[in-house]
C-alpha cells in the first residue's frame, strides 16, 4: 500500500460496480485496488466517488452518466468566496432553472439563455448560487422521479457544494453576536459564515464524531475530511429515488392564520399592531433569546433590565432576524392575509438570504414584503421576480467596475 507520506499524490475513487476503492498515483505510477463494503443503498444514483487529499473538490458521477463538481473547504482559507457574487434562487427558480437545462420544451427562450448565462458566470467563479436545506426537502417531495432527478441534478451541480448556514442557527448566531456587542465584546462573536463550505451547515447544530480517520492520515488532507463525507451525503440524499414525505403539520399555519384575524379586527393604528405582532415574535422566540444571551455572558438581572425593548432591540438589528420581523409585520398588518403552510419556510429562509446574498429571486407575494423590509432595514440586496430580470441585473453588476460591485459577506 502506498506511504502515507506519498498520499497527496493520490486520486482515490470509491467504485459501486466493483465494491472497492481504487488508490492511483496522479502520475500515472502504480495504483492499488482496496476491497470495500459497499456504500450505497438500493435507493442510491450514485455510481463513482473521486477525489484526492491535495485538491479541494469531489467528483461524484451517478449510474445514468452525469457528473456533480463539489468545491471542498481547505484547511488554509478563511474565505473562498473570493469576491463571486451570491445569488440565492427560490425553489420555484431552480424549477425555472432545471426545466431550462433538462426540459426545453417547459421552458422559454429567454429562460434558457438565462439558465446558460447562469451556468457559464458559476463555471468562471463569478457567482454563487447556494443551496438551502429548504431546497433539498422541497425537491426530496416531488412525485415524479425523472423530474425529482433533473431539479435534484441542477440544484448539485450549480451551487457546488455551497450552502445557506441553516436559518435557524444563522438566528441564533445574530442573536448571540448582538447581546455581545451590547456588552462591548465583538471579539466574542461568533462570525460564522452565512454562504459556505462548511460541512453540515445545512443543518445546525452539527451533530457526529468526526470522520473517524487515523490523524496521520487527516494531516495529508488540503480540505477538511469531514466535509468529504459530508458533502458525498449531500449529493447522494439529493439524488436518491425514495420520495421524502410532507411531514407532520406544526400548527403554525393555524396559529399565524388566528393572529392575524384578531389584528384585522383590532381597533389600532399600524404602531400599536406592529407591537403586538413584537410581543407574538418575542414569545415565540424566548427560549432562543434567553439561551443566546447566557451563551453571550449577558448577566440573567441585566437581561431583565433590558426588557422587551432590549430584546426587540437585538431582534431587529440583526440582518435575517430583522428581515423575518419586516416580513412578519408586512403580512400581519395586511387585513385579509391567507397563511398557506409553506409560508413560514420560505420567509425564514428568504429572510436569511436577503439578509446577506447580492441577489435573491422569489414568487410575488414574498417578493413584495421583503423588498419593503430590505427598505426599512437600509439593506442592498435586489430581489426579483423573474429569473431574466434578476439575469439582466446581474449581468450589469459583474460588466461594472470592481469599486462599484459590493458582494455579499
Amino acid at each position: 500500500m502506498e506511504n502515507e507520506s506519498n498520499l497527496p499524490l493520490t486520486l482515490i475513487t470509491v467504485d459501486r460496480a466493483s465494491s472497492s476503492m481504487v488508490v492511483s498515483r496522479l502520475d500515472g505510477n502504480g495504483a492499488w485496488l482496496v476491497p470495500a463494503p459497499s456504500l450505497f443503498e438500493n435507493t442510491s444514483v450514485v455510481a463513482k466517488l473521486e477525489f484526492s487529499p491535495a485538491l479541494p473538490a469531489l467528483l461524484v458521477t451517478t449510474l445514468a452518466g452525469d457528473q456533480i463538481l463539489f468545491e471542498l473547504p481547505l484547511r488554509s482559507a478563511a474565505d473562498q468566496l473570493e469576491g463571486r457574487l451570491v445569488v440565492y434562487l427560490d425553489q420555484n427558480q431552480w424549477s425555472t432553472l432545471s426545466n431550462a437545462c433538462h426540459d426545453p420544451q417547459k421552458s422559454s427562450e429567454e429562460d434558457q439563455a438565462a439558465g446558460r448565462k447562469l451556468r457559464d458566470w458559476v463555471d468562471q467563479r463569478r457567482i454563487i448560487l447556494p443551496a438551502s436545506s429548504s431546497h433539498y426537502f422541497e425537491t426530496g417531495k416531488r412525485f415524479s422521479t425523472e423530474k425529482r432527478y433533473a431539479l435534484g441534478l441542477t440544484v448539485l451541480q450549480c451551487s457546488r457544494g455551497w450552502q445557506m448556514r441553516d436559518p435557524l442557527q444563522v438566528r441564533r448566531n445574530e442573536l448571540h453576536d448582538a447581546f455581545c456587542h451590547r456588552l462591548g465584546r465583538p471579539k466574542d462573536i461568533r462570525s460564522a459564515p452565512i454562504f459556505t463550505l462548511d460541512p453540515d451547515a445545512l443543518f445546525s447544530p452539527i451533530r457526529g464524531t468526526g470522520s473517524g480517520l487515523p490523524p496521520t492520515l487527516l494531516s495529508q488532507f488540503e480540505f477538511h475530511p469531514d466535509a468529504l463525507v459530508a458533502a458525498s451525503a449531500s449529493i447522494d440524499t439529493m439524488l436518491d429515488t425514495e420520495r421524502v414525505g410532507e411531514g407532520p403539520d406544526t400548527g403554525w399555519t393555524t396559529v399565524s392564520q388566528r393572529f392575524s384575524d384578531w389584528l384585522d379586527e383590532l381597533d389600532q393604528d399600524s404602531q400599536q399592531k406592529r407591537r403586538a405582532v413584537d410581543i407574538h415574535i418575542v414569545t415565540d422566540l424566548q427560549q432562543e433569546l434567553a439561551e443566546e444571551a447566557a451563551a453571550a455572558g449577558v448577566p440573567t438581572e441585566l437581561f431583565r433590565q433590558w426588557g422587551f425593548k432590549g430584546w426587540v432591540r437585538a431582534i431587529g438589528e440583526s440582518p435575517a432576524t430583522g428581515l423575518f420581523r419586516e416580513m412578519l409585520h408586512s403580512r400581519h398588518l395586511n387585513k385579509g392575509t391567507t397563511w398557506r403552510r409553506n409560508d413560514l419556510t420560505d420567509m425564514l429562509y428568504l429572510s436569511c438570504a436577503a439578509g446577506y446574498a447580492d441577489f435573491v429571486v422569489c414568487e410575488k407575494h414574498m417578493r413584495d414584503p421583503l423588498q419593503r423590509g430590505l427598505k426599512r432595514m437600509g439593506l442592498s440586496t435586489q430581489v426579483y421576480r423573474r429569473l431574466t430580470d434578476a439575469v439582466a441585473a446581474i449581468e450589469e453588476l459583474l460588466e461594472a467596475p470592481s469599486s462599484a460591485v459590493n458582494h455579499a459577506q
